[in-house]
């Protein structure tokens, strides 16, 4: 049936029309009555559709015959013309040279046709693609060895070629030859190129009768076309009315087969039984449902639905409205949240319209992009806020996933190292903004990994600030290798007290319980554990974390210039252009720059900069801040439902 409705769609769209959008009103059918309709339009439309090909081709033969006709007396007349005068100067040369002899050439005997018959010149005409005649002629001339002529010209209308539904341009032929296996070859060859070859008679009067002929039967054709044509769109029209309705009804009953062949038998082989993903907020609607359908089938067993346990991780399914599925999604094109994980979007809805905000830079731009965005129905954008929120919700996440080695020897080794580095410069900011300090923060923080035992003079800005920095260096230093090596190495214990020595782990030899040993652990035993690519894992992800830690520090100081950059652009635009275009006398300067103004402002401070804006709030929160704490490897929750059916036709 789908095969039905895709050849109804494609017939209705060769045809130029249109499907109606609005199905028509037309009483329910059962799946079995509207198969027997398709069925019927579809005999009614291939019957239509071969009659009108035959009659098509037969129109196009005809027509191909008139210009041959047409074309070939003009070849044939202007030939005949020729000759006379040919003959006239042949025989003056005849008699006035003695020694002339009897050999004739090819061109001259097809001038005369006196002496055709008896030379045995002939020709055959025919019509032909004009994008084949080159080579089409070149062939001919290499069959032949050159004894042929051959005339052209092309043809006073195009061709409708019915395979690909366009018109085509063609060329009328007509070729001399002499004998029978030359036109032998000629015939071949015309065949071999797709041209068609009609018989033209060399008398004038047949030829006139024959024309006369094929044009009444062209518009005899030309009638029964256009009358079959109104007769094929009358029924398209009819079918394009209620196509639309008849897809939806398919498309659904196709899903519903689709969902029923998942479902399974049971052991008695009398009942289906299906296992599936919902909501917990849906269960009672699930099961009222369930309870209507097994009273308005009139079913003697009901429908049991039953609550089981999974081994398999859950989808994840994020409740959201108009305002909030705009961040979601943004999350969701990162990584699609594991089953119970972290959801950044809650944070993001906050964090990026305020970054966002910070680099677009003045209020003046931001009521232009307010007012656009009412206009085109806003794509609101979001972002997260600073690094060490993302390496806390590490730590909700590891204990709700029970992973005690992610918080030992990852999130406590990371909040020190950060917090020892870029928090202490954060304190300096604070220190320097309430104390009006002259101190350089640059130096002291440049100089706290060149030299840190050096004095820091002038730069100092509270009592003890040497000693500190070198205790937090040490602090910094120190977890690097403790984010790097004690996790690989424990992983790797843990595995072989559970497969070579498992009872050991009874006698509370071990640190943790290999019973309740977390799910970074645990995760390793469904595979074969391999310690080099546990350990590689590891070491790529310190390294990430302790390079991107100074990334992190670059993104979130060019919210700075991004904002710094908007500000300077608007002064510059402002002065140097439109303050300058007003300064003059003349109207002419000022409108053009008044335009240079209005372009400079509309799309390079409304558009570039939004978008950079947009793209750089992005990257804060996908790689600044998700990466803290966002797996991100899960699948979304897609239940069955009629609306969100594709508008498809497979």
């Amino acid at each position: 049936m789908s095969r039905k409705l895709r050849f109804f769609k494609d017939q209705i769209q060769k045809a130029g029309m249109l499907p109606s959008p609005r199905p028509a009103s037309q009483p329910d059918i059962e799946l079995e009555e509207l198969e027997i309709q398709l069925a019927e339009h579809e005999h009614e439309l291939i019957e239509m559709n071969g009659n009108s090909e035959k009659l098509r081709q037969s129109y196009n033969e005809l027509l191909e015959f008139k210009m041959v006709l047409q074309k070939a007396s003009d070849f044939l007349v202007s030939s005949r013309s020729h000759t006379t005068a040919q003959e006239t100067e042949l025989s003056e040369h005849v008699y006035s040279n003695d020694n002339y002899t009897d050999t004739a050439s090819l061109l001259e005997q097809e001038m005369q046709p006196e002496l055709s018959n008896q030379s045995g010149v002939r020709f055959i005409s025919g019509i032909i693609c004009k994008s084949k005649v080159l080579q089409f002629e070149r062939m001919l001339f290499r069959a032949t060895r050159g004894n042929m002529l051959f005339h052209q010209g092309v043809a006073d209308e195009e061709i409708l070629d019915p395979s690909s539904n366009e018109m085509v341009e063609k060329i009328v032929f007509v070729v001399f030859f002499s004998g029978e296996q030359a036109r032998s070859k000629i015939l071949k060859i015309c065949e071999a190129f797709g041209a068609n070859c009609y018989p033209v008679p060399e008398d004038m009067t047949k030829r006139r009768q024959i024309t006369r002929e094929v044009l009444s039967r062209l518009s005899e054709l030309e009638t029964t076309l256009d009358v079959g044509l109104r007769h094929r769109d009358k029924a398209l029209t009819s079918i394009g009315f209620h196509l639309t309705k008849w897809m939806n009804m398919v498309r659904r009953e196709k899903a519903v087969y689709d969902t029923l062949n998942m479902l399974n038998f049971d052991v008695t082989k009398k009942c289906l039984v299906g296992e599936g993903w919902c909501p917990i907020f849906a269960k009672i609607k699930i099961q009222e449902a369930l309870q209507r359908a097994t009273m308005d089938s009139n079913s003697q067993v009901g429908i049991i639905f039953h609550v089981m346990d999974a081994v398999d991780s859950p989808p994840t399914y994020f409740r959201t409205n108009c305002f909030t599925n705009a961040y979601q999604e943004i999350v969701d094109a990162y990584g699609v949240a594991k089953y119970q994980e972290v959801n950044p979007a809650v944070y993001t809805i906050v964090t990026f319209p305020f970054l966002f905000a910070v680099m677009f830079g003045d209020w003046g731009h931001g009521i232009c992009l307010l007012l656009g965005a009412l206009v085109l129905i806003s794509k609101e954008s979001k972002l997260s806020s600073q690094m060490n929120l993302g390496i806390i919700l590490s730590y909700f996440n590891a204990r709700f996933f029970n992973s005690s080695l992610d918080i030992k020897y990852q999130f406590v080794p990371q909040v020190i190292f950060l917090n020892s580095l870029f928090g202490y410069l954060s304190l300096l900011v604070v220190v320097k903004w309430c104390t009006g300090s002259q101190a350089d923060l640059y130096h002291v923080m440049i100089y706290m990994f060149l030299s840190p035992f050096e004095p820091l003079g002038e730069n100092q800005l509270f009592w003890g600030q040497s000693v500190l920095q070198v205790i937090l260096l040490l602090l910094a230093l120190v977890a690097v290798p403790w984010m790097l090596f004690p996790k690989p190495f424990i992983l790797k214990r843990l595995h072989t007290e559970r497969f070579q020595g498992g009872t050991y782990g009874l006698l509370g030899t071990s640190e943790v319980d290999i019973y309740e040993e977390p799910d970074s652990a645990r995760q390793h035993h469904h595979e074969e554990f391999n310690f080099s690519e546990v350990f590689v894992h590891q070491m790529i992800h310190s390294i990430e974390f302790v390079l991107g830690a100074v990334s992190n520090t670059a993104s979130y100081l060019r919210l700075w210039a991004l904002s710094l950059a908007h500000s300077e652009l608007s002064t510059v635009f402002y002065e140097k252009v439109l303050l300058l275009a007003w300064g003059y006398d003349s109207l002419v300067i000022r409108l053009i720059g008044l335009s240079v103004f209005a372009f400079a402002t509309t799309f390079i401070l409304l558009m570039m900069e939004t978008l950079s804006a947009f793209l750089h709030a992005l990257r804060l929160h996908w790689v600044e801040f998700q990466n803290k704490f966002y797996h991100g490897d899960g699948y979304k929750f897609n239940p069955f439902s009629f609306a969100s059916l594709a508008d498809d036709d497979d």
